[in-house]
């Protein structure tokens, strides 16, 4: 048998495993058991969309697997990094006196980010948020909070501190995501990061109610 006969049926060989490779894990992440530990909340979110309907659920989350599980997100450099944290920061700060116009401002930042790491453009919103789910699951569904808030205006003058306070919440809940979008990871998961922000303990280091004093 000729040498190039040889390297020709290792090739093709090597080919054939590496296919039967990864059919196998597309139907592991596609099984109930492997969707359930891929989305994780995300999971429970989708069933209770669809009524209790386990069946239509996964169906549902298996699309949006074959659509985006093959995604490679683009690391960010350095100074991307810091201008896209530099921009959360003055969008925070402006929080107390701008409220809706803050909530906006991240809401546009989140869609930018997270276009930069290679998800679907901010302007396919629904399609950007179902590939995020897929890599970013745990973290998805402050983003969506903060994006449904950030499409409806509540008013300046009649707007009320209930309306405020719920702002403010669905921007610490979207600062997960943001956190696991520019951190860099060595692992190259998304899920379940560490955040930038993370020393402080799940609060943003400002306060809504103009009668407190702002957080050290």
């Amino acid at each position: 048998m000729s040498t190039g006969l040889i390297i020709a049926i290792v090739i093709v060989a090597a080919v054939v495993v590496v296919a039967a490779v990864l059919a196998a894990a597309r139907s592991r992440s596609s099984s109930p058991h492997g969707l359930k530990r891929r989305f994780g909340p995300e999971y429970e979110r989708v069933v209770a969309q669809h009524g209790g309907d386990t069946k239509a659920a996964e169906q549902e989350l298996t699309e949006r697997v074959q659509r985006h599980g093959d995604l490679h997100e683009r690391p960010l450099e350095s100074a991307e990094r810091e201008r896209y944290a530099a921009r959360w920061t003055t969008a925070q700060e402006h929080f107390v006196d701008s409220p809706q116009q803050s909530v906006t401002e991240i809401d546009r930042l989140l869609a930018e980010v997270a276009a930069a790491r290679g998800f679907p453009a901010g302007a396919e919103y629904e399609d950007q948020v179902a590939a995020l789910s897929v890599h970013h699951a745990d973290h998805v569904d402050g983003y969506r909070r903060l994006h449904r808030v950030a499409q409806e205006p509540m008013g300046g003058a009649s707007q009320s501190r209930a309306g405020t306070e719920e702002m403010r919440t669905a921007m610490i809940e979207a600062r997960s995501l943001f956190d696991d979008l520019i951190t860099p990871s060595a692992g190259g998961a998304g899920r379940h990061r560490a955040g930038v922000g993370a020393d402080t303990g799940g609060h943003l280091p400002w306060s809504a109610d103009r009668s407190r004093p702002k957080e050290s």
